[in-house]
C-alpha cells in the first residue's frame, strides 16, 4: 500500500512560520493530486491565520524539492483516457495561481532537483532560494509534453531568448542560471538552509534571507547569451535549429538536443512561448491546460514517458518523426478552445474584478 495522501505532504507550525514539506523522498517528492489538494487547503487556511506570518516550502530527503508531477501515474491514467490527469492539472494550476497571489511571504527552498511541477510550487513564490545543488528546468519536450504550471509565462519573461533555449532543450540549469532566468531571487549555500529555516520562525523573511544569502556563482547560460539570443530569435523551430548549427561550438549541441526531442512538442512549446507574452498568469494557465489536454490525446506524451520512465529504453518513436513533418495546422489545433472543458481561470479573474 502507498503512503496515505495526508503523509505525502506534511504541515507544521514553528513560531510564526508555516512549513510545508513535500514528503515522497523516494520519488524526489513528485506531486500527485492528493498532495496538491492538501496544499491548496492548508495554504488557503494559513492565508487567513494571523498566527502564520511566513510560509516555507521544502522537500523531504536530500535529492531535491520536487522532480515534477508523478508522470508514472499520469502514464497509467493516459492508458485509460486521462481524465484523472486533467483533474490533477486543474487542481495544480489553481495551486500555482494561489502561490503567485499569496498574501504572505512564500519562501521556497529550491535545493537539489526542481523540475516541471516543482518549478510550479516554487518559482511563483515571493522568496525563491537556490543553492549550489540546484538543478532546475522544464524538461517536458523530452517526454513529448510542453512546459506547464505557468512555466511558459515564466520563461517568456527571461532575458532575451534564454527562456526559449531552456524550454526547447529541456536543459537542467544551475541555481545561478535560475537567478539569471528570473526563476529565483537568492543564493544560499545548502548547508545554511536549516539555519535559515530556523531564522524564519521568528524573523521576517526579508531579514532572515539577508543573513544567509551570498553572491551566486556566474551563470553559464548568461555567458552564452549572444548566440542564444541570435539563434532563438526566430519564430520557426526549423530555422532555430539551422541557426544553431551555423553558430557552431555550444550551439551545435543545443541543436542536437532539440532534434532528439518530440518534434510536435518542440513546435508547440515554441508557439506557446510566443503566444503567452503579455498574458496574465490566469490566461497562461488556461492556455497550458488546453495544450496539456491535447497532449494527453496525442501519441508523443505517452511514448515519451514510456521511453524515459517506464521501459527506460531512451528510444522514443515520435509521430511525426521530424520537425518538417509537423504542420502549422497541427500546432494550431493544440490551442483551440476546449468548450465546456476550459479551465476558466481568466474568466473567474474577470468576474472577480
Amino acid at each position: 500500500m502507498g503512503v496515505p495522501a495526508e503523509e505525502e505532504v506534511l504541515f507544521e507550525r514553528r513560531g510564526h512560520l508555516g512549513i510545508v514539506t513535500l514528503n515522497r523522498p523516494k520519488a524526489v517528492n513528485a506531486l500527485n493530486d492528493g498532495m496538491v489538494k492538501a496544499m491548496l487547503r492548508k495554504l488557503t487556511a494559513w492565508a487567513d491565520d494571523d498566527a502564520v506570518a511566513t510560509v516555507l516550502v521544502r522537500g523531504a530527503g536530500d535529492r531535491g524539492l520536487c522532480a515534477g508531477g508523478d508522470i508514472v501515474a499520469i502514464y497509467r491514467d493516459m492508458l485509460h483516457g486521462g481524465d484523472e490527469t486533467a483533474g490533477f492539472w486543474a487542481d495544480e494550476y489553481r495551486l500555482n495561481l494561489l502561490i503567485s497571489q499569496y498574501p504572505k511571504p512564500y519562501v521556497a527552498f529550491m535545493d537539489g532537483l526542481v523540475l516541471g511541477g516543482g518549478v510550479g510550487v516554487s518559482a511563483h513564490g515571493s522568496v525563491r532560494v537556490v543553492t549550489e545543488r540546484t538543478r532546475t528546468g522544464m524538461p517536458e519536450t523530452t517526454i513529448g509534453f510542453v512546459p506547464d504550471v505557468g512555466g511558459t509565462l515564466l520563461l517568456s519573461r527571461s532575458p532575451g531568448e534564454a527562456g526559449t533555449h531552456a524550454a526547447l532543450t529541456g536543459a537542467h540549469l544551475s541555481g545561478a542560471d535560475a537567478l539569471f532566468l528570473g526563476l529565483a531571487d537568492h543564493f544560499v549555500p545548502s548547508e545554511s538552509l536549516p539555519a535559515l529555516a530556523e531564522a524564519l520562525e521568528s524573523s521576517t523573511a526579508e531579514a532572515a534571507v539577508e543573513r544567509f544569502a551570498q553572491a551566486a556563482p556566474d551563470s553559464a547560460l548568461a555567458a552564452q547569451r549572444e548566440w542564444i539570443d541570435a539563434a532563438y530569435a526566430h519564430d520557426d523551430a526549423e530555422e532555430i535549429v539551422r541557426s544553431l548549427r551555423s553558430a557552431g561550438t555550444e550551439a551545435v549541441a543545443a541543436a542536437d538536443t532539440i532534434d532528439a526531442k518530440s518534434p510536435t512538442s518542440v513546435k508547440v512549446t515554441l508557439e506557446s512561448l510566443r503566444r503567452v507574452r503579455g498574458l496574465s498568469l490566469e490566461e497562461a494557465l488556461d492556455q497550458e491546460y488546453r495544450v496539456g489536454l491535447r497532449c494527453l490525446a496525442g501519441p508523443d506524451f505517452r511514448e515519451g514517458v514510456r521511453a524515459q520512465v517506464v521501459d527506460k529504453d531512451r528510444n522514443p518513436q515520435w509521430k511525426p518523426a521530424t520537425l518538417a513533418e509537423v504542420q502549422a495546422s497541427d500546432v494550431e489545433g493544440y490551442f483551440a478552445p476546449l468548450g465546456e472543458r476550459e479551465l476558466g481561470l481568466s474568466t473567474l479573474a474577470a468576474e472577480a474584478s
